[in-house]
């Protein structure tokens, strides 16, 4: 198939193709006529990286998966390099969970703080300004 067949069934442009091809990960061969020619194995390789940059992995990232197929293998993902890739980035999301989950809790804490101080205002007395609000500046 060509480039731009290649394109399109992999949900890709041929643009992106042909940085892949410049960074090593996709090899193209030359038809008679000069034009990149691709077969199922490419397409393979493809979808493979695209699904990994879905899931974050930076182009780099996927180059074991890629060296994997060309290797034979049926999928990406049985080789050691591919499978150390795997735990590494299981170890950065576990991180960013971890990072988010207490940025998580001091917000809750300062919504419940800020809820609290509302509650006690006393009533009748002049609304607090909120600097979100610029209707009020205009007036």
């Amino acid at each position: 198939m060509r480039i731009g067949e290649l394109a399109e069934r992999a949900g890709t442009t041929t643009r992106t193709l042909r940085y892949y091809e410049s960074r090593g990960l996709l090899q193209a061969r030359r038809a008679e006529n000069g034009y990149r020619t691709y077969d199922e194995g490419d397409l393979r390789m493809v979808r493979q990286i695209r699904t990994l940059q879905d899931f974050g992995f930076d182009l780099e990232e996927t180059r074991p998966f890629v060296d994997c197929l060309r290797a034979g293998h049926p999928a990406g993902d049985s080789c050691p390099a591919s499978l150390a890739v795997y735990r590494r980035k299981l170890g950065e999301l576990d991180t960013l969970i971890s990072q988010l989950q207490s940025v998580r809790t001091e917000v809750g804490a300062q919504l419940a703080r800020a809820e609290l101080e509302a509650s006690a205002e006393v009533p009748g007395g002049p609304e607090p300004r909120c600097e979100l609000n610029r209707e009020d500046e205009d007036r």
